[in-house]
């Protein structure tokens, strides 16, 4: 079969936003190729587990390529799939160069060639995520390793977004907590809740297909039995307490359901939220401190934000 490879460059603020609409629009698979990976510091006694080689990268910017088949439909994708993109410019993201390139490839070459991007990582300190086809020995008993396959749409959990996430559940879980994960999409934040202790974890997206990654994952990783997964828009119609709520979303997105979240956290409950470029920080803060959170820590990575929040 015959492939068609859309290629776009643009900025890291806008890889989260034009990936969803890739995906929503039928990418069979999507490679995101930063820059910043081949400089990207995770903290103390963290880093990446690989090397990764500078010619498979821009020198400026971000370049997403996704994968489409062939047919007499694919010329209407494309367009659609462009006037998707330049819509974001609605929301104050920055789409950078916005170049569009289009190439044709066989099956053969991409199926596996997009596996070079992927290696185990450690992303915080007890925390290492690899992918399914890799071997990989545990540094120590304490580190918990969640497997991913990108395959099934979604990303490698190494965005600093997620990193973020990851890194403010670490600080944040007691053993017991009940957790409620907004927009899970492979379900990455919601294992690793389970895993470090969570009780139960509600995790929630309104794409099936992020529904059916994350039930899958949840099963790689063997716990089934704590995430439930469900599609939901936001915390609608969510009436169960929770101890902790994380939502890697974009800030856009996150000042919407705020008041929500701090309807079902319990009292001194936790909400984490990441997927905050650092020019939406403060708007992102106010709406927090609006709705009665109190600002525990910020979290930095890159050009990324993330705040962990107490009900007060």
């Amino acid at each position: 079969m015959k492939w068609s490879e859309f290629s776009i460059h643009t900025t890291q603020e806008a890889v989260e936003p034009v990936s969803n609409i890739l995906h929503e629009a039928g990418a069979s698979g999507v490679v995101i190729e930063d820059p910043h990976d081949l400089v990207k510091e995770w903290g103390v006694n963290l880093g990446e587990l690989y090397q990764l080689s500078p010619d498979d990268y821009p020198e400026e910017g971000v370049i997403v390529k996704a994968y489409f088949p062939v047919n007499s439909f694919l010329a209407e994708t494309i367009e659609e799939i462009k006037e998707s993109i330049n819509g974001l410019l609605l929301h104050d993201i920055d789409l950078g160069y916005n170049k569009v390139t289009l190439s044709e490839v066989q099956e053969e070459e991409w199926a596996t060639a997009w596996k070079k991007y992927y290696k185990p990582v450690k992303v915080s300190n007890s925390i290492t995520i690899k992918p399914t086809w890799e071997d990989y020995t545990p540094v120590d008993d304490h580190e918990c390793i969640i497997e991913l396959d990108p395959g099934m749409a979604f990303g490698t959990g190494t965005h600093p977004t997620t990193v973020l996430c990851i890194q403010a559940i670490e600080k944040a879980i007691q053993p017991g907590d009940s957790v409620v994960d907004v927009g899970t999409g492979s379900g990455v934040l919601s294992i690793a809740a389970a895993k470090l202790g969570a009780k139960r974890v509600l995790a929630l997206d309104l794409d099936e297909i992020a529904v059916n990654s994350a039930r899958v994952n949840s099963e790689l990783n063997h716990v089934e039995s704590v995430v439930s997964v469900k599609q939901n828009n936001l915390l609608e119609q969510i009436d169960e307490q929770a101890d902790l709520i994380v939502a890697n979303i974009l800030a856009e997105v996150i000042v919407r359901f705020v008041h929500d979240a701090a309807t079902v956290l319990k009292p001194n409950g936790t909400f984490i939220t990441s997927g905050i470029i650092n020019r939406k920080k403060q708007e992102v803060k106010d709406c927090l401190l609006e709705n009665g959170f109190i600002i525990e820590e910020t979290l930095q990575m890159e050009d990324w934000v993330a705040f962990i929040a107490r009900k007060s």
